[in-house]
Formats: C-alpha cells, sequence, structure tokens
C-alpha cells in the first residue's frame, strides 16, 4: 500500500530522498539536478511538496509541483525508491489531480535524454514532447514534456 500526502519539504524525510534523487540523477546524468530547483520554492500557495510512504509509513518516494505561470505548473524532484512498485505512478497521479484542484492547466517538466527510465514513464503516462523552455532553452542534453490536465 502506497500513500501520498502533503509534507514539508524542509524534513529529513524529504532532504534524504532529495539527496537520494540527487546521487541518482549525477549517476545518470552527470548532473545532481540541484541548480533548478530549491526547497525554498515550496513556500508559495501553488506550490506542493508530497512524500510517497509505504505501509509502515516510510518515506518512499517525493514529488513537487510550482507555478510556472498562473496556469501552468513544473513537475519538479520526482523520485522513487523503488522498493515498492507503483510509486511513481501514486506520486504523479496525486500531483497531478492537485494541480488541477489548485487551478493548473498543463504540467511541464524537464528530464534528460540520457535518463531513459523517466522518458518513458512520461511518455507512458500521456506526457508529450514540447520545445525546451525557461533554463533548458538550447540545451541538448534536456528534453521537455508537457500534459494538459483534463
Amino acid at each position: 500500500m502506497i500513500t501520498v500526502e502533503k509534507s514539508d519539504p524542509f524534513s529529513s524525510e524529504s532532504h534524504r530522498l532529495i539527496e537520494m534523487l540527487s546521487a541518482e540523477l549525477a549517476a545518470i546524468t552527470g548532473d545532481n539536478g540541484k541548480s533548478n530547483f530549491t526547497v525554498d520554492a515550496m513556500n508559495g500557495d501553488k506550490a506542493l511538496w508530497v512524500l510517497a510512504k509505504n505501509a509502515h509509513g516510510d518515506a518512499i518516494g517525493c514529488g513537487a509541483i510550482r507555478p510556472l505561470t498562473q496556469n501552468i505548473a513544473e513537475l519538479k524532484r520526482m523520485f522513487s525508491d523503488r522498493s515498492v512498485p507503483g510509486v511513481g505512478n501514486a506520486l504523479l497521479t496525486f500531483l497531478e489531480i492537485s494541480a488541477k484542484e489548485m487551478g493548473y492547466l498543463e504540467l511541464r517538466l524537464e528530464t534528460r535524454h540520457i535518463n531513459h527510465r523517466a522518458v518513458n514513464f512520461y511518455k507512458k503516462n500521456g506526457y508529450v514532447r514540447i520545445e525546451n523552455y525557461g533554463p533548458y532553452t538550447g540545451r541538448e542534453e534536456a528534453v521537455c514534456f508537457a500534459k494538459t490536465l483534463c
């Protein structure tokens, strides 16, 4: 059983998962991903930080949304320790529903071409390739996706 809930991005559980994600990204892409995300960005009204927990209440995944525009949010820091199947789907579903409830019409994200697991995950979940945006413009290693929230 996986539960997903709003959480404190400054908690020790959150910090542990962010560090695990950063290490995994560095191993896959050579970049830990910290340059385009700070926990302080989670303070706004239209930002959300969540943790996925297993049946024992242990944090096993994390994810966030933050505003890009009034109607578009960016998906950030999606991570699962893969200790339980379905964590990524549980996180993504929760964040998509939450984003819609918060008034967002679209979610966007960036990952790296070389991160095949992430690219395939987002494609499988209905995300379509878009032109690179914001800090990812002109960066050949980056690939951006978007999904309209119905």
